[in-house]
């Protein structure tokens, strides 16, 4: 984001999601699909999820809702602004194990005890970042991680194309690829990961990444 550029509605942005027709609704399904085949896969016992960057929530609980492991997880969702972390807050009202945590998802301090995760979901974030945090933020994801975790990510795929590059860091990082996929439809790479390599130490006080258009000192932008 320049400084001419117009700071972005994070609550507003999310509106797309009510058009079940949208590219935005499009991704939703395809990330709902993704984390709802890994709790398929986890092993008997709880299951830690984490979502950076969480927005309203919708991947995570609109998959728990239904779920039939939904007992098992616990799950952490960070987001910063306070309109999406109050629409989350009401819309996991029945899902005991859901925490919505109001914090900078950027900071590694947000997920401490909730790591190490099996399941981590790194959605909507990657386009709104720097790549050089990008790549810093796939270096640091085996510190959330538990033993063969799985991480979802996604990242639009308008040129240039960052994707590649993304696949590859995660490749440096321990990470098998076990699915990626850019739907025409969406506009939007979509990968899914497993940690193939050790879990690593998170660092408290680490900055993962900053996110961009959003001042936390200054608080959520007014509509764009």
């Amino acid at each position: 984001m320049t400084s001419r550029e117009a700071p972005r509605d994070w609550a507003e942005w999310h509106r797309p999601y009510d058009d079940p027709a949208s590219p935005l609704s499009g991704r939703l399904r395809r990330v709902q699909a993704h984390l709802e085949a890994l709790l398929d896969r986890q092993p008997p016992g709880p299951v830690q999820v984490i979502s950076l960057c969480a927005g309203q929530g919708r991947d995570v609980i609109g998959v728990l809702e239904h779920h039939p492991r939904r007992a098992d997880v616990r799950a952490r969702l960070v987001e910063l602004d306070p309109r999406n972390v109050e629409h989350a807050r009401q819309a996991a009202a029945g899902l005991d194990a859901v925490e919505v945590l109001a914090a900078d998802a950027g900071l590694a301090d947000a997920y401490a005890g909730a790591v190490p995760a099996q399941i981590v979901l790194a959605c909507g974030i990657f386009g709104n970042i720097t790549d050089a945090d990008i790549s810093a933020t796939v270096a640091a994801l085996p510190g959330l991680c538990a033993p063969g975790a799985g991480v979802i990510w996604t990242r639009h795929t308008r040129p240039p194309d960052l994707t590649p590059a993304i696949r590859s860091w995660f490749a440096a990082a321990g990470f098998a690829e076990e699915s990626y996929e850019a739907p025409a439809a969406t506009r939007q790479g979509i990968g899914r990961h497993r940690l193939a390599g050790p879990p690593a130490a998170l660092k408290p006080g680490e900055r993962l990444f900053t996110f961009t258009g959003f001042d936390p000192q200054a608080g959520p932008p007014g509509p764009a």
